[in-house]
């Protein structure tokens, strides 16, 4: 059975690496979920090879996301979902960007992809080329930053809210209602129990 699965694996990355070429930097397949990593230049031609071959039909783009890691060189992964109707298969195709790289949209081969990538604009501030409508969609047209990347403050930077006075929403600079205040989380009774131990420590010492 799982000779089989993993020559069925094989069959299909082989495939797909035929199919796209050069394009593909990395193949994997984790819990029989394929996954390929491509360049991000190079994500319009993959979707559009993938959409349009007739072994793979991938029909259906079933969400864009990204993740955020601050840390690396490269600080954004956006991750591309496709399932095909007709043979149930499923394929993730992940590219790497850094700030400020454009991505060209795949509304055009998608159209499921206008809002989602409008999303990722919103929360990630990654900017989706040619896309017929690229707005924010989450939060206000003055909101400022990106709220899901990891340096974005808990607190933001603004007040959103309907002022009754004007009729309207308004954004007001944050004013926190206390003062920051810094809490100590460490147990009383730790103490206690650590004072007991140094105490009976030196009396073992001492005899």
């Amino acid at each position: 059975m799982n000779n089989s699965l993993n020559k069925e694996n094989d069959q299909f990355l082989a495939t797909i690496k035929s199919t796209i070429g050069k394009d593909i930097i990395e193949t994997k397949v984790f819990f029989n979920d394929y996954q390929i990593i491509v360049p991000s230049k190079k994500i319009f031609d993959v979707l559009t090879k993938l959409h349009g071959n007739s072994y793979f039909a991938f029909d259906q783009l079933i969400d864009i996301t990204a993740i955020d890691y601050p840390e690396k060189s490269t600080r954004f992964e956006v991750v591309y979902l496709l399932l095909s109707t007709i043979t149930n298969q499923r394929l993730t195709v992940k590219i790497y960007v850094n700030e400020g790289e454009l991505v060209q949209s795949s509304v055009s081969i998608f159209k499921s992809a206008n809002w989602s990538e409008r999303e990722i604009w919103d929360m990630f501030g990654i900017f989706f080329s040619n896309h017929p409508d690229l707005r924010r969609i989450l939060t206000d047209y003055g909101f400022e930053g990106y709220p899901l990347r990891k340096d974005f403050p808990l607190s933001g930077y603004v007040e959103v809210r309907y002022d009754d006075t004007v009729k309207r929403v308004v954004c007001e600079p944050l004013e926190l209602a206390q003062e920051f205040r810094s809490f100590n989380f460490e147990s009383p009774w730790s103490k206690s129990i650590d004072q007991i131990s140094n105490t009976e420590t030196k009396k073992l010492t001492n005899t």
